[in-house]
């Protein structure tokens, strides 16, 4: 049941970061000439600094298998993303696509299990 919450937690994390991300690109396109090529590199940064956090919110929720918690948060986040991708545009991944989603999977199951030694550290010292 822990595992399930804190993927739970880190996908509110992971939307949480993405649309505070949104908003600030928004208005930074808006008010600034921001190219396409800077665009690109900051929305892939700042997806995997939400799927890091992601997976170190669901570390320190679930509280233990740090690796299962975060590869589980990361491949639903690249499930639904798929799913997005193929119903809704009807496209596949590209290459790049895949190796960005790989990254995405290892940095989300290092937040976890970075995660999950923070948790445990937290509760030993409440003891």
């Amino acid at each position: 049941m822990k595992t399930i919450v804190g993927v739970l937690f880190g996908w509110i994390g992971i939307l949480i970061v993405m649309f505070v991300a949104s908003i600030v690109l928004g208005l930074l396109l808006r008010f600034t000439s921001l190219a396409d090529f800077t665009l690109q590199w900051a929305t892939l940064l700042i997806s995997f600094l939400a799927l890091f956090t992601g997976g170190f919110i669901a570390g320190i929720k679930a509280k233990h298998k740090g690796m299962l918690v975060g590869g589980l948060t990361s491949l639903l986040f690249t499930f639904f993303v798929f799913c997005y991708q193929y119903l809704g545009l009807g496209a596949t991944f590209t290459i790049v696509e895949i190796v960005h989603h790989t990254a995405f999977l290892l940095l989300a199951i290092i937040g976890a299990i970075i995660g999950v030694n923070m948790s445990d550290s937290q509760e030993k010292e409440s003891y």
